[in-house]
């Protein structure tokens, strides 16, 4: 745009200087606009990325496979566990919050264990949920293999504790079912060796004092009173359980 000035109220020379000074403020005004402009498209074009990205999923359903069949190769393929010299726990139809609790826990250190650390270390939280979800829906038979002749004394301990001893019953805190309920981790048909090896080696596994979480501080003081035969008893009845 350019600004009309009157020539016939001042001399020629100054009306030039004056008509070229606001013709180079006009211009400059132009060049400010167009800036402004720019940088507003390019501001709206980054959020609208941003915002593409936001749905971008954290993982492919390829990967998420992946990372089942790695678990299914050490806990089987339906989260069953596996009865061997060094046996690997049942998965299917835990609670997803302990789930996720426990691998964050290997990560942490809260948990020792070197295998699940390299394992767990590699999982962003969206892998872990979809994990916990998928193990969650799992609903295999017990392998059981537990001497039946413990059953009943196990299943006693269970629903009534020992109140000489101070412990209490585990239906308390893992339901009738003994199936869990958010943190509290569901114990129906784990493996009868896995469950004696846990409630054995607590403080060398789990974290304790401060470092402990709030369901390992309470659990620890019940395995240290339970007796061996009382471990094996409990151990065997939760074994059966579907």
């Amino acid at each position: 745009m350019e600004i009309a000035l009157p020539h016939h109220s001042i001399p020629q020379e100054c009306s030039f200087r004056l008509w070229r000074k606001a013709r180079r403020m006009s211009q400059l005004s132009g060049l400010r606009l167009a800036l402004s402009a720019a940088i507003l498209a390019i501001g709206f074009t980054t959020a609208g990325r941003a915002k593409d990205m936001d749905k971008t999923p954290a993982f492919s359903e390829q990967a998420l496979q992946a990372k089942i069949q790695y678990c299914n190769d050490c806990h089987q393929p339906l989260g069953q566990g596996y009865l061997g010299a060094t046996p690997i726990p049942r998965l299917a139809g835990q609670q997803p919050e302990y789930f996720k609790d426990q691998l964050k826990a290997f990560i942490d250190r809260g948990r020792v264990s070197f295998y699940m650390f390299k394992v767990a270390h590699s999982l962003n939280p969206a892998m872990l949920s979809a994990l916990a979800t998928h193990f969650k829906d799992l609903d295999p038979k017990p392998l059981g293999g537990a001497p039946k002749q413990f059953v009943s004394a196990g299943k006693k301990v269970f629903e009534e504790g020992v109140p000489a001893d101070k412990v209490p019953p585990c239906s308390t805190c893992h339901g009738k079912a003994a199936k869990g309920n958010g943190p509290i981790p569901r114990l129906a048909g784990q493996l009868y060796p896995y469950t004696i090896n846990t409630l054995t080696n607590w403080d060398k596994e789990r974290a304790h004092g401060k470092a402990a979480s709030p369901e390992s501080a309470v659990m620890g003081p019940i395995a240290h009173r339970l007796t061996e035969s009382q471990i094996r008893a409990v151990a065997a009845y939760l074994s059966y359980l579907e």
